[in-house]
């Protein structure tokens, strides 16, 4: 199996939804023994996502060695040595806080989540912006956790399956801690981004023009009757 030996195999994927599950999969099927938390325990989706993701890793007789479990964000903040926050942007604060700020204690914390409001209808604004951002937020909140900002900036099946968008194209890491950054940017390649299209942008701050890209990337979905898309950078 080409894992990257620095990789976790225990993984804590807080959030139900599309992302969340669309991620746990994937870690599943490379090995992972991933635990995906709700805010209750045995929720449909995540039930739901224990028995589909067990079905594939037994359609190839095991070989993959990933588990699938489920239970509360606090039993995934738990288990994981590595998190990822694929929480409702909106709530990811409320969420983490009942993860337990034990749980996140000394661990890299993969934010991939948008404060995307769409009270307003389409295109969404930003439940915090400019001078601010979730990232940051969060970082905040959970001081001794290592936070590093990734993957918001491109739709579910492209985080796992970079492949899809023809073409080499950008996706973007930040954060405070160094080998937060790296344990992540390992995470990215094993997930089947080249590192030359992994850029760091520095600090925790750049969540920030991140956050505000998405906007932005909703009109490019509406332009172009699709999500799979991203950016590439160009320079001299």
């Amino acid at each position: 199996m080409n894992r990257a030996k620095d990789i976790t195999k225990r993984i804590g994927v807080l959030g139900t939804g599309v992302v969340g599950q669309t991620l746990a999969t994937k870690l599943v099927t490379l090995g992972h023994t991933v635990t995906m938390g709700g805010r209750s325990a045995h929720g449909e989706a995540a039930t739901a996502w224990v028995a589909s993701a067990s079905a594939r890793v037994a359609s190839d007789g095991g070989a993959s060695g990933g588990t699938a479990l489920e239970g509360t964000f606090a039993d995934a903040a738990g288990s994981g040595e590595v998190l990822i926050n694929a929480t409702n942007g909106a709530h990811s604060l409320d969420a983490l806080a009942q993860a337990g700020a034990p749980n996140l204690e000394g661990k890299v914390l993969v934010d991939v989540a948008n404060p995307l409001d769409f009270s307003r209808g389409m295109p969404p604004s930003l439940t915090v912006r400019n001078t601010d951002s979730l990232g940051e937020q969060i970082q905040r909140a959970h001081r001794g956790a290592r936070v590093v900002k990734t993957l918001n900036t491109v739709n579910a099946d492209v985080m796992v399956d970079p492949a899809i968008v023809p073409g080499g194209h950008a996706i973007f890491v930040c954060g405070d801690d160094a080998g937060a950054k790296e344990t992540t940017t390992s995470l990215l390649v094993e997930l089947g981004w080249p590192r030359p299209d992994i850029i760091d942008l520095g600090g925790i701050g750049a969540c920030r023009g991140l956050e505000m890209y998405l906007p932005l990337w909703v009109s490019l979905r509406q332009a172009t009757g699709t999500g799979h898309l991203n950016i590439r950078v160009v320079t001299e």
